[in-house]
């Protein structure tokens, strides 16, 4: 049998092989396949571009007269930017130092060497890290163990009596002293 006789064999009446017919269909799998890869890694390159709004507020941590002079409190705000399923971890804790009259610190309650939550001791005035042996000053600032740095601060201001910080925004290690 010769090559001619097992060409004509393996078309079909409208002159398409066998052969092409499966190379078309396989170039055609692999380009949707890859079509469907590539969408979505183009849509997250190119996310950041398209993103609309503010990813930071101001929230409102209370009355003025709510934290006392000289000491340091443990307060919540709903982050804005949860969804509903968010639940109890919408919450947002921080530590409010009042230091003297309307100038206050606000303080991340998670350590700097690996985000284990911080406790604050009234009596030793310091805050501890239970995970890692982290200490810092009632400032925020290092005094021992491993973190690398400071606790980390949040914006805030006071507006008609009441403390507001500016939530949205988690911090990291890139953030200044």
């Amino acid at each position: 049998m010769n090559t001619k006789e097992s060409e004509s064999q393996e078309t079909n009446n409208s002159g398409v092989s066998r052969r092409g017919f499966f190379l078309k269909v396989g170039v055609a799998l692999n380009a949707l396949a890859a079509s469907l890869i590539a969408v979505p890694l183009i849509g997250y390159v190119f996310s950041s571009f398209t993103r609309k709004g503010p990813y930071q507020s101001w929230i409102s941590l209370g009355p003025v007269v709510d934290f006392p002079e000289k000491h340091t409190r443990l307060a919540k705000y709903r982050n804005p930017f949860t969804r509903p399923w968010d639940g109890a971890t919408g919450d947002i804790p921080c530590w409010v130092r009042r230091v003297a009259g309307e100038e206050f610190q606000v303080f991340a309650i998670n350590c700097t060497h690996l985000g284990c939550p911080v406790r604050w001791f009234q009596d030793s005035r310091l805050f501890m890290c239970p995970c890692h042996g982290g200490v810092y000053y009632e400032d925020g600032s290092h005094a021992a163990g491993p973190p690398p740095r400071g606790l980390y601060q949040y914006e805030y201001k006071v507006e008609n009596g009441v403390l507001w910080v500016r939530g949205g925004q988690l911090p990291t290690l890139s953030e200044p002293v």
